[in-house]
């Protein structure tokens, strides 16, 4: 009797530990995404103490440049065009019930300018760039490049990270103009297949409700959101682990925590943009 009171004890000691253990340590998730935090803060603080630091790697930021905006006029031409046909489209038939067809050229711009053109930038880029830096520098991680250039000589985080980041954050201003300017085509051409309206025509009504405000918000917005994938992008492939299994975390990640910041910042920046134009 003893002994099977013992045992009884025993498995329930037993069966409390594992209840136990079963438990979410809300505290150690808590440590854990506060550690995380100040890794990214210090990530960024090493940034921009590198980036103002001489020498620049010039040769390298616009290798990177290269890479990132000029491969992906072809992705943006398409996208923007599309965008801006497709939004015509879609809003005529609402305005035509008002017989605000006229108003058609300006609520276009204020649309493209304003909001699409910079947040389609974004959004692309993420996609396309944001993955391909975090697989490159995961899978240099990965193989021990990185430690690598630091035997050598080089400063691995001013070649790869500072570049990359530098470049985003120059590109997206620069592709975000060019997919408002392409989006605006689409937008021109829908409007006068069923409207007959000549060019000068549709730029004038275009840009009567577009103030300077309108083109700086924008501008502000796509250098935030290129340094914010820069930023993620190398984050994340600079300190994946695990081998080819971290190099394919830390391209999805990037993408998905890229695109995520960018929708943030921009109903952030929307709201900020409200409050001065009132």
């Amino acid at each position: 009797m003893v002994k099977s009171a013992q045992i009884q004890k025993v498995s329930t000691g037993e069966k409390e530990n594992n209840l136990e253990k079963s438990k979410p340590r809300f505290g150690q998730k808590l440590n854990k995404i506060f550690y995380e935090l100040y890794l990214i803060y210090q990530f960024i603080l090493r940034f921009f103490r590198e980036a103002f630091s001489l020498p620049l790697e010039g040769r390298e930021i616009m290798h990177q440049c290269y890479q990132i905006g000029y491969k992906s006029l072809g992705l943006i031409t398409l996208t923007g065009f599309i965008t801006g046909m497709v939004f015509t489209k879609q809003s005529r038939p609402s305005l035509a019930e008002f017989g605000a067809t006229s108003w058609l050229p300006s609520l276009v711009a204020i649309a493209i300018i304003r909001s699409l053109a910079p947040l389609l930038t974004a959004l692309i880029t993420a996609g396309k760039v944001g993955s391909s830096i975090g697989a490159e520098l995961g899978s240099m991680k990965v193989t021990e490049q990185i430690d690598a250039m630091e035997v050598s000589g080089t400063n691995p985080f001013k070649f790869l990270v500072v570049t990359r980041v530098i470049a985003t954050t120059l590109s997206i201003p620069i592709l975000t103009f060019y997919t408002g300017l392409v989006g605006m085509l689409g937008a021109f051409l829908n409007v006068t297949l069923f409207e007959n309206t000549s060019f000068t025509a549709f730029i004038q009504a275009s840009f009567e409700s577009i103030s300077f405000l309108d083109v700086i918000a924008s501008t502000i917005k796509a250098i935030v959101f290129g340094f914010t994938i820069g930023i993620v992008g190398c984050y994340q492939g600079y300190n994946s682990s695990k081998g080819t299994e971290g190099v394919g975390k830390a391209a999805n990640a990037s993408v998905v925590i890229g695109m995520f910041l960018v929708f943030m910042e921009e109903i952030i920046g929307t709201q900020i943009t409200f409050m001065f134009r009132n």
